[in-house]
């Protein structure tokens, strides 16, 4: 495994925990952190079931992410000697399938997997994803349960829905989102009538706060373009996941960060972590977006961007030879 050294320790450390003999049943929490990571250590080698040659290239009927698999099989693969092959891998290791989540199904009927909902046309035969029922509806209730909320503003419920928005357009943007349901016509509608509601908004002032509550996001159906099979983040090879990191953002940021060759304009470092990129006005003024005012930076170069502004202009003094460095407080009355 190609991880840092700490990484690496604490798997160990967490693999040689054991079992409490008190609860025998208790594991690692669902979305936890370790959860993905022991799952993918356990289920190593689960897609090799069913692979088969052509042309001399091996290829595997199973798409795995964590302990969630899907097996695409064509209609001459016997999917109960599958199954089989799976429960016996399975009980090797001490486990076994969900029967509730577990299910043979045609393509063209679909089946869903991490949130989406996948299946084939009937008319043409084109493979098209959507967001799931439940994936849609969970958003739906968070959407809702702000927007309901007596005790924000229209301003506040702005700030609390466009991260969720955002985020879910983001997480579906590789998907077949034509139609008002996807679009979130209705909710946007919904929410418009709210904010007009609140004496201090007028109408003018609704739509724009109802542009920023749902920021729109540029779509291309079935165009993910998938990380290399021998890439890893510890790798070393800070080009490749500092422009693949950089796909993340749309807008001014995207093309900011193209114009920057996906560094950071402060330090010049590679954007490589998970740290936020943030847009950077040079001339102070944040309703000034031409190309040559933005800066893309780190989320911590930003922050120091402001905090030496700040000191510039809160008296803070270079300290003289042979004296120690002290700040000026006079302003504050602390003299």
């Amino acid at each position: 495994m190609i991880a840092p050294e700490s990484v690496i320790k604490g798997l160990r450390k967490c693999l040689k925990a054991g079992v409490n003999p008190e609860f025998p049943n208790q594991g690692v929490p669902q979305g936890g952190v370790c959860s993905p990571l022991l799952a993918n250590i356990a289920l190593n080698g689960i897609e090799k079931i069913g692979e088969f040659r052509s042309r001399g290239i091996t290829y595997s009927k199973c798409v795995r992410y964590a302990d969630d698999m899907v097996y695409v099989l064509k209609p001459e693969d016997d999917a109960e000697s599958i199954l089989a092959q799976v429960e016996e891998f399975l009980a090797q290791r001490g486990m076994e399938i969900s029967q509730k989540k577990t299910k043979v199904t045609a393509s063209i009927d679909g089946f869903d997997f991490l949130g989406w909902h996948f299946y084939v046309q009937k008319h043409n035969g084109k493979f098209k994803s959507i967001p799931s029922v439940e994936n849609f509806k969970a958003f739906r209730d968070k959407v809702k349960h702000i927007v309901n909320n007596s005790n924000y503003g229209a301003k506040v419920k702005t700030i609390k829905l466009a991260p969720i928005v955002r985020g879910w357009r983001n997480y579906h943007k590789y998907c077949k989102m034509d139609g008002s349901r996807f679009s979130l016509w209705h909710l946007s509608r919904r929410t418009f009538k709210k904010f007009k509601k609140q004496k201090t908004i007028n109408r003018y002032q609704a739509i724009e706060l109802i542009k920023r509550a749902f920021p729109n996001i540029s779509y291309s159906e079935n165009s993910f373009a998938n990380v290399k099979g021998t890439k890893s983040p510890y790798d070393g090879d800070i080009n490749y996941w500092s422009k693949r990191n950089s796909v993340l953002y749309d807008g001014s940021t995207a093309k900011t960060l193209r114009r920057q060759n996906h560094s950071c304009g402060y330090c010049g470092l590679k954007f490589i972590d998970d740290e936020k990129v943030e847009l950077h006005h040079i001339d102070g003024n944040h309703n000034n977006w031409r190309p040559k005012n933005l800066l893309a930076i780190h989320n911590s170069c930003h922050h120091y961007t402001h905090m030496s502004k700040g000191r510039k202009d809160q008296g803070f003094r270079k300290p003289s030879a042979g004296k120690p460095a002290r700040s000026d407080f006079t302003e504050r009355g602390e003299a």
